[in-house]
């Protein structure tokens, strides 16, 4: 799909109108349109506000990534040493066996809160 497309898709979803998001952006509705008919492509720093506004990546705005989750989620601290981000970079280093017994141990912690919410 092209950036366009997708951004008219991914504003479209989140319920909101090409006037909200130029007015956020401080441009035009125009220019809004544009970029969802593909006649114009927005700069670096228009591409990062628009990840901002819709609360996503910027790699998933490009189409690069399905993990819709924007910058804050990476840097959400899960506890005074450690971000979200730091465990993701952390298991990309892991060898076969050690992602394996992540994965048995995540299937476990999955399988007990979904214990924990019916109770």
């Amino acid at each position: 799909m092209e950036f366009g497309e997708f951004l008219a898709e991914l504003r479209k979803e989140r319920g909101c109108l090409q006037k909200e998001v130029a007015a956020y952006l401080n441009m035009t509705v125009a220019t809004i349109s544009n970029y969802e008919k593909g006649v114009h492509t927005p700069d670096l720093n228009t591409l990062i506000k628009l990840a901002d506004f819709f609360n996503v990546s910027t790699d998933y705005l490009l189409q690069r990534t399905k993990y819709k989750a924007g910058i804050d989620s990476l840097n959400k601290e899960l506890s005074a040493d450690y971000t979200l981000g730091d465990l993701m970079n952390t298991t990309l280093e892991f060898d076969h066996r050690n992602i394996n017994a992540l994965l048995d141990y995540y299937e476990l912690l999955s399988l007990r809160n979904s214990i924990n919410r019916v109770k």
